[in-house]
């Protein structure tokens, strides 16, 4: 009897949707931080990356780790971010989101981490958010 093929959704691209309909559009919210990130500090940025994952049950799910840099123009605003970010994902559980189904959501921590680009002249404030989402994996496209 042969195994059956699934793939597991991209949970950057999860995360991504997930933020970007919770969040005001003046927000970056992508994969990586967006050119003329200092400009865009105002509105705030949140870069989503994927951490460690496991499978927890063959071929139904798996855990994935995602780290929400959070960046902004004062410390309060990235913070405020980063607890809206929480929040929306928080609220995510039981969803399903493009197809993919978001089973659990955990808080793993939530830490400031400030960002400096330039050897401490030019500090940027920023929060590092880690959440752990459960999500259920989908047949392979033939």
């Amino acid at each position: 009897m042969s195994q059956p093929v699934v793939v597991f959704p991209d949970a950057e691209l999860v995360a991504v949707t997930v933020l970007r309909s919770a969040v005001d559009p003046v927000v970056h919210v992508g994969t990586e931080w967006p050119d003329g990130l200092e400009a865009k500090l105002a509105g705030g940025v949140v870069s989503v990356t994927r951490g460690p994952g496991a499978i927890v049950q063959r071929h139904v799910t798996e855990d994935v780790t995602l780290d929400h840099d959070v960046l902004a123009a004062t410390k309060g605003q990235a913070h405020d971010l980063a607890q809206l970010a929480r929040a929306h994902w928080l609220a995510a559980e039981g969803t399903t989101v493009d197809g993919a189904q978001i089973y659990s959501v955990n808080d793993v921590s939530l830490i400031w981490l400030p960002h400096q680009p330039d050897a401490e002249t030019a500090p940027i404030p920023r929060y590092v958010l880690v959440m752990q989402a459960r999500l259920r994996a989908l047949p392979a496209a033939p």
